[in-house]
């Protein structure tokens, strides 16, 4: 019986099973027709929203504080059709740029020391793992506002003869010291998605409890954990932002300057496209990186 007729195939019937190879041109076509509809329900609910607000009754006034075309040009230091860099709000933000790589090699350290910390076995370690954990508990409940202003006030004003009085210092230990609890919790699940026998084979081969963990154990969690980890750092990124209420003159406190002078919202718009073109090609990054893990954990599953 013919496979067509219901029954199973008969030997002389060519069955064609497609296992790869390139699309058909119905699938062809179906992705194009797909793509399309997306394409024009995206246009169609933006161009809604662009409508709705443009003829909401309090528009003139919002464009005028918060695009002002002048305005903006000047944040980014363009005067008179030239462009000064010492006009610019983006020579503030290498200041951004020099606190988030300073606190990110911190937190690197210092949140890997944590979660191995928290990961020693054995009653007699328990002091360490104790701290360990209250730390993370603390950094993770306070908000990062209080932690920079409890560092950035309350030690200089100790008066204690030798410390450092730079806001910048306290601003770079402020964000190591957040983050770090939160970057040791991502440490500490890599360390705890491998495998006991991995330890027990480093083992069984002679190494010791310390050479398993660094040798065996932490390049695996490591790897694992990296797409985690950027994401920590692109909330990093953007909490630099935090400092500037300690008087630190980053990016988003020289926009509240440049919005005192001019009595305009334009400059904080400005901050914020600064901030989504240097935050969106970090997220994409993860999630390319979250894509290739799953492709290689799928490759190794066949």
């Amino acid at each position: 019986m013919s496979a067509l007729g219901g029954g199973p195939p008969d030997p002389g019937d060519t069955v064609h099973l497609r296992s790869g190879g390139p699309p058909r041109t119905s699938d062809r076509s179906g992705a194009l027709r797909s793509t399309a509809i997306a394409l024009t329900s995206t246009v169609i609910f933006l161009a809604a929203i662009g409508w709705i607000v443009v003829n909401a009754p309090g528009w003139a006034a919002v464009q005028e504080s918060f695009l002002n075309g002048e305005i903006f040009a000047e944040t980014f230091g363009f005067i008179d059709g030239e462009f000064v860099w010492e006009r610019s709000i983006l020579r503030f933000f290498l200041t951004n740029v020099a606190l988030f790589l300073i606190a990110e090699v911190l937190i690197l350290v210092f949140g890997l020391v944590l979660a191995v910390l928290r990961s020693l076995p054995g009653p007699a370690l328990f002091p360490f793992r104790a701290a360990a954990t209250i730390y993370a508990d603390i950094f993770r409940a306070l908000p990062g506002i209080l932690v920079v202003y409890i560092l950035g006030f309350g030690i200089p004003g100790l008066g204690i003869a030798g410390v450092p009085v730079d806001p910048f210092i306290y601003a770079v230990l402020a964000l190591t010291l957040i983050y770090s609890a939160y970057v040791s919790e991502v440490y500490r699940a890599g360390i705890d998605s491998v495998h006991p026998s991995q330890e027990a084979a480093a083992r069984s081969l002679g190494l010791s409890r310390f050479q398993s963990l660094r040798h065996v154990i932490l390049p695996q969690a490591v790897r694992r954990v990296v797409p985690p980890l950027l994401n920590d750092f692109i909330g990093l990124q953007k909490d630099t932002v935090l400092v500037s209420y300690i008087g630190v003159v980053e990016i988003f406190r020289a926009s509240q300057i440049k919005q005192a002078a001019t009595f305009n919202y334009t400059p904080y718009l400005a901050t914020a496209l600064v901030f989504i073109v240097m935050t969106i090609p970090l997220a994409r990054l993860v999630d390319w990186l979250v894509a290739r893990d799953r492709r290689r954990a799928a490759a190794s599953v066949r």
